[in-house]
Formats: C-alpha cells, sequence, structure tokens
C-alpha cells in the first residue's frame, strides 16, 4: 500500500480550570449579567464582542447545559465560567487553535489571560478529555471491520453511497473512531484548513482516539505537564491493547493476524514518543471514594431495611429517611464505646495504609 503519514495532534482538549480572584480583580460579574442579560431580552441572537483583559471575546447571552452562567469564545478558547462554581472555569480548546499553536502554548495563553483579570490559580488544573489524533493519506483502503481487533464489546460502522466512512469502537472513557477525514470536512466541518496542513485534499484518514478523565487519570495525566510527559505511555496500550488493524488470515485466532501496514507504522510512531514507561498508575484517592461511595450504597440498603423493620412494628410502611436514620443512630449510640472505637480505627488505619485494602 502507498500509504503516507501526514499529522499527529490534539483535536479537542477540555480542562476545569481552579481559580482565584486576587484583590486588583477586574472581572466584572455584575456588569456580565446585565451585559448577558441585555442581549437575552433584546433577542439578539448572536453574542456581543466583548474586551475581558488581555483578550476579546463573544459573550453569549445564556449559560450553559453544564450549570456555567457565562460563556464567552474567541478563536482559541470557549469558556464556561461562574463566580460561585467549583471549578469556576471550564474550557474547550479550539481544534484550530490546537494545531496552529499547540496544547501547552494555549494552556499557558489562558493562564495569562486569567492573570490579566486578576486571576491567579490555587490548585492544578484538570484535564477531563483529550483527543489524539494520527492522520494518514490512503489512497484505497483494504481493510473493513473484520479487521480491527478491539477489547471493546460495542463498534459501528458508518457508510454513504455504500462506501464506508467511519469504523468506531468503544464507548464512554475510550472511544476510537477510525475515519475519512476528507469527507467529514466537506459534509460537515468546514475545516478546510487542514487541506494545507496536509499538502493534500483527498484521501485522508484519521485514527482518533477520543479519551476521557477515567483513562486519562490512570496514566497519572492531570495536568498539561503530565500530558506532555506521559502521553506516550497511554497511547502504547491503546495502539496494542486496546484495538489493532490486522490482515485477515485462515487463523481461527484473530490476535495472531499479522499487523496491518497502517496500524504498524501507527505502533511504531508511538512507541518513539516520550513517555515515563508507566503501565497504569493508580489514583488512590479515587479508589478511596470509590469505597466510601460503595459503603455509602450498603449502608443505605440496610438503613431501608430497617425502616421496613420499624414499619412493621407500628403496622405502617409511612417511615421516612431521617426518622430512620435517627433510629439508626440511637442503636449505634448504645453499642458505641470509645475505646473499641478507637483501637478498631486505628487498626483499619494501619492496615489499609500498608496496602491491606
Amino acid at each position: 500500500m502507498n500509504v503516507q503519514f501526514l499529522l499527529f495532534g490534539h483535536d479537542t482538549i477540555e480542562c476545569a480550570y481552579y481559580l482565584a480572584a486576587l484583590s486588583d480583580c477586574s472581572l466584572d460579574f455584575t456588569r456580565l449579567t446585565v451585559e448577558k442579560e441585555s442581549l437575552r431580552l433584546a433577542k439578539i441572537r448572536h453574542p456581543k464582542a466583548i474586551k475581558l483583559g488581555s483578550e476579546t471575546f463573544l459573550l453569549a447571552s445564556h449559560g450553559t447545559g453544564s450549570g456555567y452562567p457565562f460563556l464567552i469564545e474567541n478563536d482559541a478558547f470557549s469558556i464556561q465560567f461562574g463566580e460561585f462554581n467549583k471549578p469556576n472555569f471550564f474550557v474547550t480548546y479550539r481544534s484550530f487553535a490546537l494545531w496552529q499553536y499547540g496544547a501547552s502554548a494555549l494552556h499557558r495563553r489562558f493562564l495569562d489571560w486569567a492573570a490579566s483579570v486578576g486571576y491567579t490559580t490555587f490548585m492544578p488544573e484538570h484535564l477531563s478529555r483529550v483527543d489524539f489524533t494520527f492522520d494518514y493519506q490512503i489512497p484505497a483502503i483494504d481493510f473493513n471491520e473484520d479487521n480491527f481487533v478491539s477489547a471493546t464489546t460495542k463498534d459501528k460502522q458508518f457508510r454513504k453511497n455504500r462506501k464506508v466512512q467511519t469504523f468506531g469502537f468503544g464507548e464512554g472513557d475510550v472511544v476510537l473512531r477510525v475515519y475519512n477525514k476528507v469527507d467529514e470536512i466537506q459534509e460537515k466541518s468546514a475545516k478546510t484548513w487542514f487541506f494545507d496542513l496536509w499538502q493534500c485534499s483527498e484521501n485522508v484518514w484519521r485514527i482518533e482516539w477520543q479519551i476521557r478523565k477515567a483513562w486519562l487519570r490512570t496514566f497519572g495525566i492531570q495536568t498539561f505537564a503530565d500530558l506532555e510527559e506521559r502521553q506516550g505511555d497511554l497511547l502504547r496500550v491503546l495502539v496494542h491493547d486496546h484495538t489493532t488493524l490486522r490482515i485477515q488470515t485462515d487463523d481461527s485466532n484473530r490476535s495472531r493476524w499479522p499487523v496491518h501496514p497502517v496500524w504498524a507504522d501507527l505502533q511504531e510512531r508511538v512507541r518513539q514518543m516520550a513517555g515515563l514507561g508507566v503501565v497504569r498508575e493508580l489514583d488512590t484517592l479515587a479508589l478511596l471514594e470509590e469505597r466510601e461511595t460503595r459503603m455509602a450504597i450498603s449502608v443505605y440498603g440496610y438503613l431501608k431495611r430497617l425502616g421496613a423493620i420499624h414499619g412493621i412494628k407500628r403496622k405502617t410502611p409511612e417511615i421516612g429517611f431521617d426518622e430512620s436514620f435517627a433510629l439508626l443512630r440511637k442503636k449505634l449510640d448504645r453499642i458505641h464505646d470509645d475505646l473499641t472505637w478507637e483501637t478498631d480505627v486505628r487498626r483499619r488505619y494501619d492496615e489499609m495504609r500498608l496496602g491491606q485494602w
């Protein structure tokens, strides 16, 4: 096959920021509320250009579906924010800007803007989505959905005029799409500037991994510095263990099929990326929070049963949560012993701290 590699990059990045207002903060939420409300009342459909610190944005007349009261956008960012939200800023970095400037430069640009309106970080940023893309020019594809060997249980395929345009694998935190990027540009996105980046305008297929927070955390990727340092570790697992493209043979074991030349090239490019050699990194705090949630669910189930028992005693099913909780607290008070509590909690603390989860 006459296959040519064209580009690697990030096509979408979403990130939450935790910022604190300094004494000279110039971001006037009262003024922004008035501006937004004026647009809404005037039934103006187009956003209003507004200068905020070092950047000019378009201010939307509405908040966002995720609960932020303000939405401002320009060529580099889409910023959702609110005075009392936590995190108080949520940024989506635009595709054009990512390809033009790069992720690290855009992250710095956002922080520079935040400083220009009197904000500083009080805890590290949290990446919640990163799209990794590899673009190849493939004159004619010689594979179909059966050539992909994937650990996922869900896949899909889209065709137009009986011609395959997209192969999709997985859902949720990890989604792989292999699709004809030229067709997508012509039909949907109007991102014709890719033609200049590729130096061609036909037969370009994109291998795109959409990775969300849970998988990013598994590899210790929380900040932009982590992304630069560890993305190779994450991608190596994805291109080898999650899904591969193979050449079909008569072997009934599909995992023994030879790797397709396109995927072999992809694996080699990922192999050369910097990384720490991390295979998995456990987020201890997340594990503890998950354990707490599971225990709370169990306790909640027992609380319902306690309510039902109390209802049988009173011959009524009308037993509320507060009443059941108060009954549980009363019974716990009867069996609680300060010395036993302290000793047993200390023992469990030491066991868990030393690895006996």
